[in-house]
């Protein structure tokens, strides 16, 4: 038997009794409609037979009060220092929030809807605006592809260069640790989230840091979203036209087909007429097709450049001589490009908000098998580009392989297609971020989506073809803003937010996260910004 003190936020939407079956005391309160109560009761809770009771651990922080129940556990925050954290027979699924109405602009970033929530809370056109249907949004299954989509983009073509750069021992290791810091830091974003009772990564550093935070959160992810679009449009030059000239020898010559061999023509083309009407679309969960598509097109890269790599000429392989060698001197570098590859957070709360019932239970479940999956695809594909090429590794490693080889050239055309749906995922957070930061109460209006979502097009289209250097972007772009918004902001908003000292032993973690993201944004930056 444990007593436990909890208390709970509920923002309901019609007088209903709430109880709690226990063993020794029940609080029945009647709750107003349209304003938030807070239900205080003691409860005693009889734990089944056999069953481990739950150590009770304090966890607070400064603002207004929040819940949010995950896994059968409760997150409480509350003003005072008396929130804990204790284990209830409720999933947080079942947990009925109230939501903006549907004609902001705000993309479908959303708490747990309630199955068991009576009908009559829904019973006026009005109320219901505040209400999301369960039939919204994407599957678990449908996220999954969208960040696993997003984290295989342009940055998986660069780790055996990166290992290349940072030794082949450190390289392994980098891979593996930086895949555990990012699976955490992911997870760790949303908890701060629900902790401060904010749906963006944006409102989230305003709501911690004021106008401060929100300036520097805008900077970090436009540029990281923003440096995406501009390499994955350089990428789709780079592979399309060489893949169709290989292929078509005469379609130089051959009448309105010349296009698509030339390279400016090419990437205008695609980018206007396949990546942008993606853009446009307003729910991300409808790119979850287009994704799966492009994830098949990544595994069919790392197949062919683990089949293809043994076969390459003597003369295109690099030397044996220091393959082996645990670490190099450009481990910096190297760490910038991995977290490039694998930086999502940017994505995150779009893709927590796509699923059909957001909670951090469901949310874990896609970020494991996402991470899962790329790091399995990383090491893979840098292992088998590294040990061949060695200190002739590229920054694209099909940049390696002959300009015949037909398999490797069909792995070229099925990356350039890749980007066709990576581009429109960075345009919905560049989009996000300038509605939030100068339109953030605004109802969302169908003109101004189309003209940000134009805007953000031409412009990544005007500079990749005005540069053809996909390396330095993929650099400098990993080493100030994915370290910033990976290991320097998401453990900083913790701190910031917990109750309680911050230099308590369990706060450890991310007081080291925070150190390592700090390190390695501004000596990556420095090395990177010196060398371009």
């Amino acid at each position: 038997m444990a007593k436990e003190r909890q208390t709970l936020l509920f923002d309901l939407s019609d007088q209903q009794d709430d109880s709690m079956d226990n063993t020794s005391s029940q609080r029945h309160n009647n709750v107003d409609v349209k304003r938030s109560a807070v239900l205080s009761s003691s409860s005693t809770t009889e734990l089944d037979a056999g069953r481990e009771m739950e150590s009770t651990t304090t966890i607070t922080a400064k603002g207004s009060s929040y819940m949010d129940n995950d896994n059968n556990h409760g997150y409480t925050y509350s003003h005072t220092a008396t929130t804990e954290y204790t284990q209830l027979d409720v999933d947080d699924s079942e947990a009925t929030m109230p939501y903006r109405q549907s004609n902001q602009h705000r993309p479908l970033l959303l708490p747990d809807d309630d199955d068991n929530t009576d009908s009559n809370s829904l019973d006026s056109q009005e109320e219901s605006k505040f209400y999301r249907l369960p039939t919204e949004g994407g599957t678990i299954f449908a996220s999954f592809l969208n960040m696993a989509n997003s984290i295989v983009g342009a940055g998986i073509i660069s780790i055996p260069y990166s290992i290349k750069e940072a030794g082949f021992g450190m390289g392994i290791l980098l891979l593996m640790v930086l895949t555990v810091v990012v699976d955490w830091t992911i997870r760790l974003l949303m908890f701060n989230g629900k902790l401060a009772g904010r749906t963006t990564y944006q409102d989230l550093l305003q709501f911690a840091f004021g106008r401060p935070g929100l300036i520097a959160i805008s900077i970090f992810q436009f540029v990281f979203a923003f440096g995406g679009m501009c390499a994955y449009c350089v990428i789709i030059g780079d592979t399309i036209p060489h893949v169709i000239r290989s292929l078509f020898p005469s379609i130089e010559q051959t009448p309105v087909l010349w296009i698509f061999a030339n390279r400016n023509l090419c990437i205008a083309f695609f980018t206007l007429f396949v990546s942008y009407p993606l853009s446009l679309y307003r729910d991300i969960s409808k790119l979850a097709k287009t994704s799966a598509l492009a994830l098949v097109a990544i595994v069919f890269i790392t197949v062919s450049v683990a089949v293809e790599g043994p076969k390459v000429p003597s003369e295109l392989r690099g030397s044996p001589e220091h393959r082996f060698d645990f670490m190099q001197d450009e481990v910096f570098q190297g760490i910038a490009v991995i977290s490039f590859a694998f930086v999502c957070h940017h994505n995150s709360f779009l893709i927590f908000g796509s699923l059909k019932q957001p909670s951090l239970n469901r949310f874990a479940s896609v970020t494991h098998w996402s991470m899962g999956i790329a790091f399995l695809t990383c090491i893979i594909l840098g292992l088998s580009g590294y040990l061949v090429f060695t200190d002739n590794t590229a920054g694209d490693i099909l940049n390696n392989f002959p300009s015949d080889n037909v398999f490797i050239n069909i792995a070229r055309l099925a990356f350039g297609l890749n980007m066709f749906t990576t581009i429109p995922l960075e345009t919905f957070v560049c989009r996000e971020v300038l509605e939030t930061f100068f339109w953030p109460s605004k109802a969302f209006d169908l003109k101004r989506h189309f003209f940000l979502t134009s805007i953000l097009t031409l412009i990544a289209l005007t500079i990749s073809l005005l540069t053809c250097n996909l390396g330095i972007v993929l650099e400098l772009t990993g080493a100030f803003a994915a370290t910033s918004l990976a290991y320097v902001l998401p453990p900083l908003c913790y701190l910031k937010l917990a109750t309680g000292s911050v230099w308590h032993w369990s706060k450890i973690p991310h007081w080291s996260c925070l150190i390592f993201g700090l390190v390695i944004m501004v000596v990556s930056s420095f090395i990177v910004y010196k060398i371009s």
